[in-house]
């Protein structure tokens, strides 16, 4: 039987724009004028910790749902859309991996230990996988690129893990959240001021940003006039 969800995918793709945008001023507003802003050296080390939630969640959550709807959001031919599809996620892995690594800059400018929290292990999890799934993909659908059997075989699998990953990247910026505002409760920050009101509100346009992403992926797929069709789908 065929799962899809039978809705307009490019109509609901605007609500997922228009989340991102949401995301992304709250997070610089919260980073900014909370949290004193970036920086990658400065004596101030929460500066530099500023950079990972503004980098991953831009990268990982936010231009990798982008990427994800591309091929059902955008109407441009497949070619154009799985070039999109290959830089955006190209680009989520660069601004992942740039995060993780000012996370562990921080750490070890102020002597914190690294890796002993589930967000930090699951977030070491997502950037493998994701380059991994990246990189299979690339070579599978893009150059050198397999047999359209081997593609359309492997798409399932690559539709799959996709989600997967994608579900974990929004399941750890969230848990992040929540770590984060933990620590700050316990420095003094008022649990119901506007900073912690301002931190749940985030956590939860991500998990309605991912939502949508999702619901996009199990919609049907528009019309293609082209013989691979099969290809024309989720992820």
């Amino acid at each position: 039987p065929n799962m899809s969800v039978v809705i307009n995918a490019r109509i609901v793709a605007f609500a997922v724009h228009a989340l991102a945008v949401v995301a992304s001023v709250m997070l610089f507003v919260w980073s900014i004028c909370y949290r004193g802003g970036f920086a990658w050296e400065s004596t101030n080390k929460t500066l530099i910790f500023n950079l990972h939630p503004v980098l991953t969640l831009t990268g990982l959550v936010i231009l990798g749902g982008e990427a994800i709807i591309s091929y059902k959001s955008l109407p441009f031919e497949k070619r154009v859309n799985k070039l999109i599809h290959l830089v955006f996620h190209a680009i989520a892995i660069i601004l992942g991996i740039l995060g993780i690594y000012a996370a562990f800059k921080h750490h070890n400018e102020k002597h914190i230990p690294n890796l002993y929290t589930i967000h930090s292990w699951v977030g070491i999890g997502v950037i493998v996988l994701y380059a991994l799934q990246w990189l299979y993909s690339f070579i599978i659908y893009f150059f050198p690129g397999g047999s359209s059997t081997l593609r359309r075989d492997l798409l399932p699998w690559h539709i799959f893990f996709g989600v997967f990953v994608y579900v974990l990247a929004v399941g750890n910026s969230v848990l992040g959240f929540l770590e984060k505002l933990t620590f700050l409760e316990k420095s003094g920050l008022d649990k119901f001021g506007s900073e912690a009101f301002l931190v749940n509100f985030m956590a939860i346009i991500t998990i309605l940003f991912g939502t949508f992403v999702l619901l996009i992926v199990y919609s049907k797929s528009p019309p293609s006039v082209e013989e691979d069709n099969y290809s024309y789908s989720a992820i």
